[in-house]
């Protein structure tokens, strides 16, 4: 990170001050007026806010505690220790750590050289970040939003170990110097730089850790990769076979792991295909029917109605956003 940022960042705060000169705890007065120590984005963002940023507090153990936002912590530099659902998860310099509302996260001291920034986000700011997300369907993408929006049983945090991947830290950097500096426009202007950032990681979930076992996690990724990449005919006793797997073992896994089956992962991204095709290109819906992987035309009507409430026709004129 350029040393300028890093030596804004690094400047003891009046907190960390009393935290080296008093006994060593959190004032938990600047966090929540509760009796849980849930801290409150009203005592983190200035009214009206939807963003803001604030050095991590060093020299000090922040025991358990949850938030009523969306927490992001870039390591500008050194390292940091978080334990979060019972999962530690060590953040190296350049790495990115996402935690939704509903993650319990615990984080052991830091010493005056390990310069992090906390992201303080309400759930409204990534509405821009989605839909510009919503013009490149993935299924992916949806399960990682899903773990950012909303209680998601699987996964509630997103480690990113790209500590290598330039386009990623150029993009944090610019949210981190907009914000410091109280650019114009800086709202819009960091919606969607955190758009184009969630579209980088997106395509690197090989350096991505969710909490999960190794193998439920990898497991997750291959099942959706393959979706995507073979939604028009992909069948469950092909992943089956070129995953090693018993097809029926693979189906309750699939059910288990993502909440939903094979089949109803399958319609999804079927049905967002064909909902991006119709307001991307003009071809005609029989031809987008057939081009997302169906060949009757009367069902495919018939379950675009249920999913988007419309018929393909009514979805074209409309211009709606998919759900």
């Amino acid at each position: 990170m350029n040393r300028e940022l890093i030596e804004r960042l690094s400047v003891i705060t009046d907190e960390e001050r009393q935290i080296l000169s008093g006994p060593g705890q959190i004032d938990r007065t600047l966090y929540t007026e509760q009796s849980q120590l849930i801290i409150d984005s009203r005592k983190m963002l200035d009214q009206g806010k939807l963003i803001q940023i604030r050095p991590h507090t060093r020299f000090v153990h922040f025991p358990r505690h949850r938030h009523n936002y969306v927490e992001v912590i870039y390591m500008c530099q050194g390292q940091t220790t978080h334990i979060i659902d019972n999962n530690q998860v060590l953040l190296r310099e350049g790495e990115l750590l996402f935690l939704n509302q509903n993650a319990v996260q615990e984080i052991l001291p830091a010493g005056r050289e390990d310069i992090a920034v906390n992201f303080i986000i309400l759930p409204e700011f990534f509405d821009t970040t989605f839909r510009m997300m919503g013009e490149d369907e993935n299924i992916l993408r949806d399960f990682l939003v899903d773990c950012l929006r909303q209680e998601n049983s699987y996964g509630r945090y997103l480690h990113f170990k790209v500590a290598d991947l330039l386009p990623a830290q150029n993009l944090v950097e610019n949210m981190v110097w907009t914000l410091l500096n109280n650019q114009p426009s800086k709202r819009s202007i960091n919606q969607f730089t955190m758009g184009l950032l969630l579209l980088q990681l997106v395509h690197h979930t090989d350096r991505l850790d969710t909490g999960a076992g190794d193998f439920d996690q990898q497991l997750i990724f291959k099942v959706l990769r393959y979706i995507d990449e073979h939604y028009r005919d992909g069948q469950l006793t092909q992943l089956a076979a070129a995953l090693g797997f018993d097809v029926s073992w693979l189906s309750r896994a699939v059910k288990r792991l993502l909440g939903r089956t094979y089949k109803e992962l399958l319609q999804i991204k079927r049905l967002n295909q064909a909902a991006f095709l119709l307001q991307t290109t003009r071809l005609p819906i029989t031809d987008v029917c057939a081009a997302v992987g169906y060949d009757n035309t009367s069902y495919f009507h018939r379950i675009f109605r249920q999913h988007y409430e419309m018929s393909p026709r009514e979805y074209r004129i409309r211009g709606a956003v998919p759900k």
